[in-house]
């Protein structure tokens, strides 16, 4: 709750007057108390959850042909009935795991000093809040995902993600819920680091699931904006993980790659690649020397 009354006591708080996304801030929150606003959290994870993924939830059930090209597993194929399985499982777990711990945890927010109040944090504060964030999560998640691939680890937490092989948009959030409890701690050490502003906070955790969401899309689109960012994994990268499924041990980043490339586990996924590149280019070879077309998914090398 902001400790003034009007827009006027704000401006001569702030000596300045408001922007005017401060004084949208201002109409919206300055009644309401900060547990109110970080319940907040809830709705907006909600909305991540079950929003986001359909546009690809709806290119794979109607098999859009334009698309096909773009799908990693061609020959693996979700029915409409196996997505909403998928899309309940995990709101059952939204509703008994995230919900509650959300409601639960603003004692911890405030303890580390996330704000409500104004101002607002510039663009730049925020950029630079948010790099901080997406760094500290990718090193920390990397090793707690490596630990999850021991035979305890796997068997008793881990290997109910990686039901999919092929995974999907909805199957993003899809975990055992002592994994959602755990993988909980690296999204929140950045703010527990550098802590910001609750809207820099809300960004932070949409941003996340909007990251994994697309990494376990299951489509690797050449047009995507996450193309543009170094060192960035994406869907081709995180569903060779996957694929090899419990014996995995190999592409463990959650975002970035640098911690696989550094402690030396994306080199199967590197030898692999390489030699998928190989055998394509010589298949297409020896297609146009024959004076026919060429086509082959990665699927079907994965296959052979």
């Amino acid at each position: 709750m902001l400790p003034y009354q009007t827009l006027d006591e704000a401006s001569a708080a702030l000596g300045r007057n408001l922007t005017y996304a401060e004084t949208l801030w201002f109409h919206y929150s300055a009644r309401k108390s900060d547990y109110f606003l970080y319940c907040h959290t809830i709705l907006f994870l909600f909305f991540v959850f079950s929003a986001i993924p359909l546009p690809l939830v709806f290119i794979e059930l109607a098999r859009l042909a334009g698309f096909d090209r773009y799908k990693i597993q061609p020959k693996a194929r979700l029915s409409s009935a196996e997505v909403f399985r998928c899309y309940k499982d995990v709101m059952r777990m939204f509703f008994l795991v995230v919900g509650p711990l959300q409601l639960v945890s603003y004692p911890s927010i405030r303890m580390i000093g996330i704000r409500t109040g104004l101002p607002l944090p510039s663009g730049w504060e925020i950029f630079a809040q948010l790099l901080v964030y997406f760094m500290v999560e990718d090193y920390s998640n990397y090793w707690i995902h490596r630990f999850l691939h021991n035979k305890w680890g796997y068997e008793k937490i881990h290997r109910v993600h990686h039901e999919y092989t092929a995974p999907i948009g909805f199957a993003a959030p899809y975990a055992h819920w002592a994994e959602i409890l755990i993988l909980g701690i690296p999204s929140f050490l950045g703010p527990a680091m550098v802590p910001g502003h609750l809207v820099t906070f809300w960004l932070w955790i949409a941003l996340r699931q909007i990251e994994a969401i697309e990494t376990h899309s299951g489509y690797d689109f050449p047009w995507s904006p996450t193309k543009y960012i170094p060192f960035y994994g994406g869907a081709e990268y995180h569903d060779y993980h996957h694929y090899v499924g419990g014996q995995s041990q190999s592409n463990f980043a959650s975002v970035f790659t640098y911690c696989d490339y550094i402690y030396g586990t994306d080199k199967g996924y590197r030898y692999q690649k390489k030699l998928f590149e190989k055998l394509k280019g010589e298949l297409k070879t020896g297609v146009e020397h024959n004076g026919g077309s060429y086509h082959i998914s990665t699927q079907d090398l994965k296959s052979d």
